[in-house]
């Protein structure tokens, strides 16, 4: 249920409006329903339509295409997260005979396996699953088109493989797992395999006259889970919500942000587009944030879930039509114009509710050579190591409970941070992955590799 649109400003709410009329007309969509989230809420809701007093709401069901990629994705990481695999295992471990064996779990999700984008002909979107009952049909005689883990290369029967592992490692079709484990809990009750009323009709719009021919509506079959579902706006806010932030009902944040985080070698045209993939999500940089979602299409439709967790703010924009409407454009320029028209209220600062001393000893500026670096305690025993220069190598560290940190991003992600104490119990340096940090650079008696000479620093003369 959307919360009143008075959350958001006048100028706001029309700037929003003005965006999905221009992606409707000038994509000469049928229909287009939009919503926007912010706070894990849906706060405005949007729609334009070619029929005189239809405008869809937020219960309108419309087919979400490649959406569904990541609906598959979250029930393969709750197996993970529940010790039943582990990403690194390849195929063949778990659902022998494909074919496709000794590509790993990870490599399916990032779509790193090599595989086909599609299965062999006939179209598979626009012909009945039957066609295609067993994976053998799905995969076809040549399954890959690359070699294993060396670059992106999306791929439907990927996921279809995703689905089977699932179905085989919880005894059930893959659609009554999805809603067990995640449409009952999240409250998805107009997400669907199969469309409920009211539903939009899914139409092609000629290219070169204003003419509409209805599309099929196929059961996708084995390709289920990289194709199937319907939902609305209003479900695919609450889905948004939950990966944002993640819900240990489902899945924690944890592996929510393991989503987020790049998985897939990107090619240079992928470098250009500032897009990339994570582990059943699409990533990309863009207006100056990082946006994290899923694009999905079928004959008839056209679907876009974006996210910018920094901002807060989350975006879904669907529309019945095989082609026309840029919605991934769209999608980013509603998330825009919330953040920059509204931009997010940061929490209140808190201060820690306890300081550790000797945490407190270690906090300050440090050299690692002659470069300054500022070690920040931060909450949750979580210390921030960043250049002062502003430029270089920066980090967050995780307290690992033993008085040493493991770094969780950049240059010195896993690598551990420890104070080296002297003797007399005094801290001499820090040692960050063999890295040697000191309290002045090359501090006379300190433990710097390569000794420090003993004239000191001089001048030019």
């Amino acid at each position: 249920m959307t919360t009143p649109q008075e959350e958001l400003l006048p100028g706001t709410r029309r700037a929003l409006l003005h965006r999905i009329a221009v992606a409707q007309a000038e994509g000469r969509a049928p229909s287009l329903v939009a919503t926007v989230v912010r706070g894990g809420r849906a706060v405005w809701h949007g729609s334009r339509t070619s029929v005189d007093g239809h405008g869809p709401d937020e219960d309108v069901q419309y087919r979400i295409g490649s959406i569904t990629k990541t609906f598959t994705a979250v029930l393969v990481l709750r197996l993970r997260d529940q010790g039943v695999l582990d990403l690194n295992d390849p195929l063949e471990k778990h659902l022998p005979g494909t074919g496709a064996g000794e590509v790993t779990v990870a490599e399916l999700l990032a779509h790193t396996g090599g595989l086909a984008a599609e299965s062999p002909a006939p179209w598979w979107e626009r012909t009945p699953g039957t066609l295609r009952q067993e994976l053998t049909d799905v995969l076809g005689e040549q399954p890959f088109r690359h070699p294993i883990g060396r670059r992106f290369h999306y791929s439907n029967p990927g996921y279809t493989l995703l689905g089977a592992l699932v179905e085989k490692l919880r005894g059930a079709p893959w659609e009554e797992v999805l809603r067990r484990e995640v449409l009952e809990p999240l409250n998805l009750r107009r997400t669907s395999v199969q469309p409920q009323a009211p539903h939009a009709g899914g139409w092609a719009v000629h290219p070169w006259a204003d003419a509409m021919l209805p599309e099929p509506a196929e059961d996708l079959g084995r390709m289920a889970p990289a194709g199937q579902l319907w939902s609305t706006t209003g479900d695919l806010a609450l889905f948004a919500a939950f990966l944002a932030k993640g819900d240990d009902r489902v899945l924690g944040a944890r592996s929510v942000q393991e989503m987020h985080t790049p998985a897939a070698p990107a090619v240079v045209v992928d470098l250009v587009d500032g897009a990339t993939y994570g582990l059943g999500l699409q990533i990309q940089h863009r207006d100056g944030r990082v946006l994290v979602g899923h694009s999905g299409s079928l004959p008839g439709f056209l679907a876009n879930l974006t996210i910018s967790v920094a901002d807060d703010v989350a975006a879904v924009v669907l529309a019945n039509c095989t082609s026309g409407p840029l919605l991934a454009d769209a999608g980013a320029d509603l998330v825009r114009i919330v953040a920059e028209a509204e931009p997010r209220i940061p929490d209140p600062w808190q201060p820690l509710a306890e300081v550790d001393a000797s945490v407190m000893e270690l906090v300050g500026q440090w050299y690692w050579g002659t470069h300054a670096f500022g070690l920040r305690l931060m909450a949750d025993g979580v210390v921030s190591l960043e250049p002062l220069s502003g430029h270089g190598r920066r980090s967050r560290l995780r307290a690992n409970g033993d008085g040493t940190w493991t770094g969780l991003e950049g240059y010195y992600a896993g690598e551990l941070l420890k104070a080296v104490r002297r003797p007399d119990g005094s801290v001499s340096h820090l040692d960050l992955g063999s890295f040697v940090f000191t309290r002045q650079p090359y501090e006379e008696g300190s433990s710097v590799p390569g000794g420090v000479d003993p004239e000191g620093w001089r001048g030019i003369g």
